[in-house]
């Protein structure tokens, strides 16, 4: 299967596959949100299928953790167990879950930095916790390799640890 890269709703989606169900999934892009988080690992299938561009509308949204990383197997075996058909070979499933394993861990580590707690109530050493300069590094320096790591590895070219629009 080819790798391709398209457009959909004003981002760049990054086809992963055909599922078993006949459907094709995309990762969305990363995005910076609300201004102190990277959104990333958004996978979508679109009313037409193969033409994101083109689509009225998302059919379907999922979280790539939620769907690979958190299940009863290793993370390449959920995603080998889902696909029919898939853009990377198996060396490169191996590192794409490595990837966004990390993604994920470095998020949930620049979110304890920010909110210096784990967000169900006020932590007792919030204080501690908190450290927005280690939150700048891991959002600014860290994460942004990580993700254009997975950009590239779908398709997209990368200059320089940035990506080139």
């Amino acid at each position: 299967m080819k790798k391709i890269v398209t457009r959909a709703f004003g981002k760049d989606v990054f086809l992963i596959g055909r599922g078993k169900d006949g459907c094709h999934y995309w990762l969305e892009a990363p995005s910076w949100d609300c201004g102190w988080y990277w959104g990333f690992g958004y996978i979508e299938t679109y009313t037409l299928d193969m033409c994101p561009s083109r689509s009225r509308d998302i059919s379907s949204h999922s979280h790539f953790d939620v769907m690979f990383l958190r299940g009863p197997k290793n993370g390449y075996d959920m995603f080998k167990d889902f696909f029919e058909e898939t853009v990377l070979d198996d060396k490169e499933i191996w590192t794409l879950i490595e990837l966004m394993q990390t993604f994920y861990t470095l998020r949930e580590m620049a979110e304890l930095c920010h909110r210096g707690g784990s967000h169900y109530t006020t932590n007792p050493i919030q204080t501690l916790l908190q450290d927005t300069a280690e939150e700048k590094k891991l959002n600014a320096i860290i994460m942004p390799p990580v993700m254009w790591k997975v950009c590239e590895l779908l398709g997209k070219e990368v200059k320089g640890g940035t990506s080139n629009e």
